[in-house]
């Protein structure tokens, strides 16, 4: 995961913590694992069960077969390690904001990228489609309008997703860590998923309109003030 959610040896800590709260098997730690950070954290099977050895081979938790299953428990010594540990348990939890800090500094850097490439993308598509091709009738002409009043409309589409996902990051910074994480790799998720459509819609009618011989200039320079105007919008939702 990226930013990095534990420090080293914290997650071995955390595991304690985990079982503290009731008896689990390892797919249940990992389950645990994972709601506590809304899906962001997902530890591998490879990363929980070595851990776990070696906390039963310090004698901090034991394992029982139930089933198919084992199942892990704290010991009288891994409760009082966790309860020596308190403080230090404390401090990790505290810093997991920092990795919210951190994912929302992505995010902005992220989302400026990806405009900054669709706007260079569509401007190259449009020198493309007026060299290759000659004007076309008003018919032609109007629906390249139609393509350019879409594409402006789908370009504000992804830039209130982008100002849903940067007031989500801030808003959950006062919530639980899951619930932040969560929330804010979803409405980025959304934020890529419109600019991806809009980007493909927008070079495909580009390209159908180019092949029927539309004049593309008005269009790309109303398209080129569009994107211009959702820029600084942008830019004003992240500072």
């Amino acid at each position: 995961m990226s930013p990095a959610v534990f420090g080293h040896g914290h997650l071995r800590l955390y595991l304690l913590h985990v079982l503290d709260e009731r008896p689990m098997h390892g797919y249940e730690i990992i389950q645990a694992l994972k709601d506590r950070f809304g899906g962001t954290y997902v530890p591998s099977a490879g990363t929980i069960y070595p851990r776990l050895a070696k906390l039963e081979a310090e004698g901090l938790v034991t394992k029982q077969s139930d089933g198919r299953k084992t199942v892990y428990a704290l010991t009288d010594a891994g409760r009082q390690e966790l309860a020596d540990r308190r403080d230090e348990l404390d401090g990790i939890e505290a810093g997991l904001g920092d990795s919210v800090r951190r994912l929302a500094d992505e995010v902005r850097s992220s989302v400026t990228e990806a405009m900054s490439t669709l706007r260079a993308e569509l401007a190259a598509a449009a020198r493309d489609a007026r060299d290759e091709w000659r004007p076309a009738a008003d018919a032609a002409r109007e629906a390249a309008r139609e393509t350019a009043r879409d594409a402006t409309t789908a370009a504000r589409d992804a830039a209130d997703a982008v100002r849903d996902a940067t007031a989500s990051v801030s808003a959950s910074m006062h919530s639980t860590v899951s619930e932040e994480r969560s929330d804010a790799r979803a409405q980025v998720q959304r934020a890529e998923v419109l600019l991806a459509e809009f980007r493909q819609d927008a070079r495909t009618e580009l390209r159908a309109a180019a092949a029927r011989g539309a004049e593309l200039g008005a269009t790309v320079d109303e398209l080129e003030r569009s994107l211009a105007a959702v820029r600084e919008s942008l830019r004003g939702t992240l500072r």
